[in-house]
């Protein structure tokens, strides 16, 4: 009796999960760095292309280390099927076009990440998709925002960069109501703390650049869901298109995934104690942490995730006071990306929301002094000292 992967727990998923040993017998998992495979007759190629016969016809369309990726990812994350991206953009691009047509209506929650607000805004609208971006902490604004034309709903909780909470059940619900597919871009929680597809999503996203692969050496995404849903609304798009993810990429993602669960755990215990120490500094106007009781949605989010996350961001008042924060750091990095062995800290209206437009960045909170920060893998003494110093210089 073989075992059933879907029995094991996380920590094995994430070691042995959609493992493929060719006849070596490796122990690490393959790469196959090739862009077309052969076939022993021409009628073989036939059955192939036709889909009679398994294997592999051309890495834009499957690759055997991008699919050992995905299927560990799927499940770890519950899916049945999941499909891997160049980015993480990519693959929030991809899921929306996947799903939406010319005359359709998306609703969204306003805090987005800049380059996810970019497309809602400015993108699906040039391709006849209306869209609406509500509070999406507010159940009723979901609602009153629901048009007879309405498909999807995207949401991305924890959002970037205030760690706002949306309750994804309850939207789920109002969206299922209507008819509409809900999104959900689950970067800041991870599979981890969070399982979207659990609380009734219908597609989760994710940036692999981010706590996958963690380490600060590739670009990658991935969409998860129901293995009919993906198909019927990505298989031919994207073998068309080709976001396809690099089988090298696929490869160190493979790598992240075997030490995902350590990592953020680890990172979140820091987390949590350096968000209690930002806290009482008397420089911080605010601290945004979803397991701290003063965030504003801490109910929710103790109620869909079992986790607060390895980010945290706070107001210091001004933009001079982050900028001083940021340049007394001697341990913790300045820099944009998140979900590193790395801490790193940024200026949100500076660089990840600076094309949001003043009075918009101000509706969700992104104030002048606002200051984000990931929190990495160093000892959590140092990373005190370091944060402590900067409160003071801020």
């Amino acid at each position: 009796m073989s075992e059933d992967p879907h029995a094991w727990e996380t920590a094995t998923r994430l070691i042995r999960g959609g493992t493929m040993r060719t006849a070596f017998n490796e122990t690490s998992e393959a790469l196959f760095l090739t862009q077309s495979f052969v076939y022993d007759t021409a009628e073989s190629a036939v059955a192939r292309f036709n889909g009679e016969e398994p294997g592999y016809v051309y890495s834009r369309f499957a690759n055997p280390t991008v699919q050992m990726f995905e299927d560990r990812l799927a499940l770890l994350e519950g899916a049945q099927s999941c499909r891997a991206q160049t980015s993480g953009m990519a693959a929030v691009h991809a899921a929306l076009m996947g799903l939406l047509r010319a005359g359709d209506h998306l609703v969204a929650g306003r805090a987005l990440f800049g380059s996810c607000r970019w497309i809602v805004a400015e993108w699906l609208p040039r391709f006849g998709v209306e869209t609406t971006m509500v509070d999406a902490t507010d159940l009723k604004a979901w609602e009153d925002a629901i048009r007879p034309n309405t498909k999807v709903f995207l949401i991305e909780t924890p959002a970037n960069p205030l760690l706002e909470i949306t309750d994804i059940a309850a939207v789920s619900k109002l969206a299922k109501a209507a008819g509409a597919k809900v999104v959900v871009d689950n970067v800041f929680a991870t599979p981890i703390f969070q399982k979207p597809l659990e609380l009734g999503a219908d597609v989760v996203v994710y940036s692999a650049t981010k706590h996958i692969d963690g380490q600060g050496r590739v670009l990658g995404g991935a969409i998860l869901g129901q293995t009919e849903l993906l198909d019927e609304a990505y298989r031919d798009m994207l073998r068309h298109t080709g976001p396809a993810l690099s089988p090298f990429n696929a490869w160190v993602l493979l790598k992240g995934l075997e030490t995902l669960d350590l990592r953020v755990r680890r990172q979140t215990e820091t987390a949590a104690v350096l968000a209690d120490l930002v806290a009482d500094h008397a420089k911080t106007q605010r601290i945004f942490y979803p397991f701290r009781k003063d965030h504003p949605q801490y109910a929710v989010a103790k109620a869909q995730m079992s986790g607060g996350g390895s980010l945290l961001a706070f107001d210091l008042g001004s933009r001079q006071a982050a900028f001083n924060f940021l340049n007394a750091l001697e341990i913790v990095d300045i820099s944009n990306n998140l979900g590193d062995a790395k801490s790193m800290a940024t200026h949100p209206p500076t660089t990840t929301h600076r094309a949001v437009p003043e009075a918009e960045r101000l509706a969700i909170g992104v104030t002048e002094g606002t200051v984000r920060v990931s929190v990495g893998l160093e000892d959590v003494r140092d990373l005190s000292r370091d944060i402590a110093r900067a409160l003071d210089a801020a």
